[in-house]
């Protein structure tokens, strides 16, 4: 099974490669950002398991960040754990109350911060993880996040892999690009309307050689469609 992502978003370059280094030893995926505005591009490249985030940062501050994230119903259920030198009782609660899932102050042992993840992942449930859906033998696993076709394995990159998720569980309905965008990628999260062609193209392509690229309709003028009516 596929490492679980976790994304550091970290404006001091030292702390950010330490902290990949360290949660890379202990098996995990990591991406990096400096930034609110990084942050918000790599979520929507992939949806990482549980984001590491700085409370102090230029612009856009972890807490508000946090709040963003926590408010839309694409990544509310991203565990977020906050990573500060605030290290007053106050601060933790006005971390907590952000909608953080845990609170590890600066300094802190690495030791420490990957028993910390661990434990957060464990808590986190995301609603539908058992769901399977089926379309004239396409399939969708949510619990392992698995696609196959008759019983043979589709290989897709996380976004086709959630744009397939959206329409497999939404049929024979249009939507535009921008209601993609805001169901796909997050109300919170900029990416261009021409993102969504790009995807459905790569989607498409995936889905090819096993006949199911059909499904994925295009309505002119409006926008597409997941059907199994040709």
């Amino acid at each position: 099974m596929q490492d679980k992502l976790v994304l550091v978003v970290e404006d001091e370059a030292s702390i950010r490669e330490m902290v990949k280094f360290a949660l890379e030893r202990a098996n995990f995926r990591v991406a990096t950002a400096p930034s609110a505005a990084d942050a918000r591009m790599c979520i929507a490249d992939e949806r990482p398991e549980l984001i590491l985030l700085d409370w102090m940062m230029p612009g856009v501050s972890g807490i508000e960040l946090a709040r963003e994230l926590k408010g839309s119903a694409t990544t509310k259920d991203i565990p977020i754990i906050m990573l500060t030198a605030r290290a007053e009782e106050e601060d933790k609660v006005r971390g907590l109350n952000s909608g953080c899932d845990d609170y590890v102050s600066k300094p802190f042992s690495f030791p420490e911060l990957i028993a910390r993840i661990h434990a957060v992942l464990r808590r986190a449930t995301p609603g539908g993880e058992d769901e399977k859906l089926e379309v004239a033998g396409l399939e969708v696993d949510h619990a392992s996040q698995r696609v196959s076709a008759k019983g043979e394995p589709i290989r897709l990159g996380p976004t086709e892999y959630r744009l397939l998720h959206f329409f497999i569980s939404h049929p024979e309905r249009v939507y535009t690009r921008e209601q993609v965008l805001d169901r796909v990628w997050g109300q919170n999260i900029y990416v261009e309307e021409r993102t969504v062609d790009v995807h459905i193209r790569r989607l498409r392509k995936a889905l090819q050689p096993f006949g199911f690229d059909n499904m994925i309709q295009t309505v002119r003028g409006t926008g597409y469609r997941f059907s199994e009516k040709f």
